[in-house]
């Protein structure tokens, strides 16, 4: 009896240390109780709050449970940190942080908020610390304490967004050295044409057009895989939304309630401006010249910390703005201010506010926040309703300036003068032939011949080029007939691939006209030349022309001048049939033959939870068919070689995908790449891979009676 009151009196004083240790707990315990997390069968988190906030804050605390490390990174990233991760090479990405927003701006911000996304906010933070506090063998790498201020920094959805478009090398350039440096790369310009292009696409289907009679949604984001979770969040105050979310955000970012849904694409609307700063320097004060004034120049001093070792070090900097914005670099004539979208306040109470519409009207009046802006967003509805966007956040300017190059700063007839409206902006409701389809391409193709028309708009609001995805996608759209979510989901993994249809050819030609003494070539071309430019697992033309292509952008650079006016010199056919020699010789080194079916090269495998994954030739994976965006996949899948490695590995493009119908229930199917949790020991590490190879998408749950009849797991936060 001694030693069960002892015991007691123990736990009695533990429990008071740990309070007054962490006076917070009690709130948190409390809000955990408000909570419940059903996992179903593939492990994605169905959570039910009383409120939003309570649903806020389970939403938090499941997705730490499934990559902590990802939620942290994002923060790590946004917040301005990364060099306390990474060492001093970040330390440029932090500035650039610092540049637009400082913790003490982030704190004020905040501070403005309504009320109830305050609420949201104290949410979040308190979701992702009770999970630390409920996982002592979890060791947060940098931020040791999350607070209601910092998704001030990562407000729109897209982790990177607008601010990444700001380079850190010229950053690096002009802040450490006071030096100019040329915004163009001839290496990394070919990198990126390499690279699997990063978006999505976004095809929206009327009701006539399906064989229910409601409207559909294909929600299809390209990203790096693992890049968003499948969540599902549901409160008593009428959140019920699914989708995918980005690690470490507090709203569902593509995906649909009952009522809407929506996917958003990448924009190339012009929302970002550079203006060229008149510095004076004046009795030591540095100024800019404005309209024929004299403007003082807002000097800042930041410090930031960098790891080294072991040790953290610190570096301090001077960071300038003028009322255009932040000094990024500096130009041919001086210091350069780049402009863009910072308004965080605003873009949280879209991005959230987004989740909760009942249709078509509601939804356009909250687009009229106009926040997003760095995407588009083709749209849904139960009411029949499907629409498109194109960008959101887009600033009016004088007509008489070139905005696609750096403007003078001092010329106040350069400045912006406010932002359009939804209905100024390219707008689609209801085109006549019943679909809507966005591919990052030109709204001027997106609804066939109900398309808007160029001549319509500013330049600026549109510069978006035709690629081969969105070719694709007008092709297989104009010859639908009545889809359901099946037949819907084969259309939005058809095999062509249309750069092909005009790459082939002209190597063709090149063989007929230049051919002579090249005959080693010729079973090769004879095979390009019979094939039906489809991708599939055992297509040997499949991996020549994957290859041949990659071969020709790296010689010829772009694949653009076959859809685009660009006044691009077509090559020699001597120079393409060079190409094809050298492309037969690589795989044959490196596959032994070049005759190797696609299946072989191309895979899928995950063999850790690294947000840096490694890749091995000799160990398990999964072959894959898609192809990439590059020659028109609309199944994107980014793969390529890695350190130690021949075959090619997926790394970046269909990653969370869903088809949707809208009617008195929403129906949906759905896969995520892999799996929904980085541990290699849960069972939802890469239980969906072989699905996702094979086009077998999973029901999604959404009614509680549903999720109820799959559920594998039920806890409240704390608790599991």
């Amino acid at each position: 009896m001694k030693n069960i009151l002892f015991l007691s009196a123990f736990l009695a004083f533990f429990s008071c240390q740990t309070q007054e240790t962490n006076p917070e707990l009690a709130r948190w315990e409390a809000q955990a109780e408000q909570v419940e997390i059903i996992r179903d069968d593939f492990g994605v988190p169905h959570i039910y709050g009383k409120t939003d906030a309570d649903a806020v804050f389970g939403l938090l605390y499941a997705q730490c449970e499934d990559d902590f490390r990802r939620v942290e990174r994002n923060y790590v990233w946004a917040i301005g940190r990364l060099a306390e991760l990474e060492g001093e090479e970040a330390i440029y990405s932090d500035v650039r942080a610092n540049l637009y927003m400082t913790e003490e701006e982030a704190k004020q911000a905040y501070e403005k908020a309504p009320d109830w996304l305050k609420k949201l906010c104290v949410a979040f933070a308190d979701g992702i610390n009770f999970y630390l506090h409920t996982h002592p063998e979890v060791t947060p790498q940098v931020i040791a304490k999350y607070e209601p201020w910092m998704p001030m920094f990562f407000f729109e959805g897209s982790i990177g967004g607008d601010i990444e478009r700001i380079s850190t090398e010229r950053l690096k350039a002009f802040y450490k050295e006071n030096k100019a440096l040329a915004s163009y790369d001839a290496q990394q310009e070919l990198e990126k044409l390499l690279d699997e292009p990063k978006g999505s696409n976004g095809i929206a289907i009327a009701p006539s057009l399906s064989e229910s009679g409601n409207a559909m949604l294909l929600i299809n984001p390209h990203t790096s895989f693992y890049f968003r979770p499948e969540v599902h969040v549901v409160s008593e105050e009428g959140l019920n939304a699914y989708g995918a979310v980005t690690w470490g955000q507090f709203f569902v970012y593509q995906g649909f309630n009952e009522k809407t849904g929506w996917i958003h694409t990448s924009t190339f609307v012009d929302f970002i401006d550079e203006f060229e700063e008149k510095m004076i320097e004046e009795d030591g004060m540095i100024l800019y010249n404005y309209g024929g004034e004299k403007r003082e120049v807002k000097t800042q001093e930041i410090t930031l910390k960098y790891k080294e070792g072991e040790e953290l070090k610190s570096k301090s900097f001077t960071i300038y703005r003028t009322h255009h914005g932040p000094i990024t670099h500096k130009g041919e004539n001086g210091w350069v201010a780049t402009k863009i979208n910072w308004d965080p306040v605003n873009a949280l109470v879209q991005s959230y506010t987004r989740t909760k519409l009942n249709n078509y009207a509601e939804f356009k009046e909250m687009m009229n926040i106009r926040t997003n802006s760095s995407n588009n967003t083709v749209f849904a509805d139960a009411e029949g309703n499907i629409a498109y966007f194109h960008g959101n956040f887009i600033p009016k300017r004088n007509p008489e300036f070139d905005f696609s190059r750096p403007v003078d700063g001092s010329d106040p007839a350069t400045d912006w003068q406010g932002l359009h409206t939804v209905d100024e902006s390219i707008l689609i409701l209801n085109p006549e032939n019943g679909w809507i389809q966005n591919c990052n391409s030109t709204p001027f193709t997106a609804s066939g011949a109900f398309s808007p028309k160029e001549e319509d708009y500013p330049n600026y609001m549109a510069p978006d080029q035709e690629n081969f995805r969105g070719i694709h996608a007008v092709k297989v759209l104009q010859n639908v007939e009545k889809l359901n979510l099946d037949s819907f989901l084969a259309l939005a993994h058809d095999p062509y691939l249309p750069a092909f249809e005009y790459l082939i050819p002209e190597l063709k030609q090149a063989f007929a006209s230049a051919g002579k003494g090249k005959e080693n070539l010729k079973e090769a071309v004879d095979l390009l030349s019979s094939w039906d430019y489809r991708t599939g697992l055992n297509s040997v033309p499949m991996s020549l022309a994957h290859f041949y292509g990659e071969n020709y952008q790296r010689r010829f650079r772009s694949l653009s001048r076959f859809i685009n006016p660009t006044g691009a010199t077509a090559p020699k056919p001597v120079e393409i049939l060079e190409v094809l020699e050298e492309t037969l010789a690589q795989m044959d080194a490196d596959f032994g033959t070049w005759k190797t079916p696609w299946g072989e090269i191309n895979r899928f495998q995950r063999l850790s939870g690294d947000i840096d994954l490694k890749y091995d030739d000799n160990q398990p994976y999964i072959p894959v068919g898609y192809a990439s965006g590059n020659w028109g996949a609309l199944a994107a899948y980014g793969a390529r070689t890695f350190e130690g490695t021949k075959r090619l590995y997926g790394y970046r493009g269909n990653s969370f995908v869903a088809v949707v119908e809208f009617g008195e229930k929403v129906k949906a199917k759905t896969i995520l790449a892999g799996g929904q949790n980085s541990d290699t020991n849960s069972p939802h590490f890469f239980d969906q891979a072989q699905r996702y190879a094979d086009i077998n998408f999973k029901e999604a749950a959404f009614y509680r009676e549903d999720v109820e009849k799959r559920a594998e797991e039920r806890y409240q936060p704390g608790k599991r």
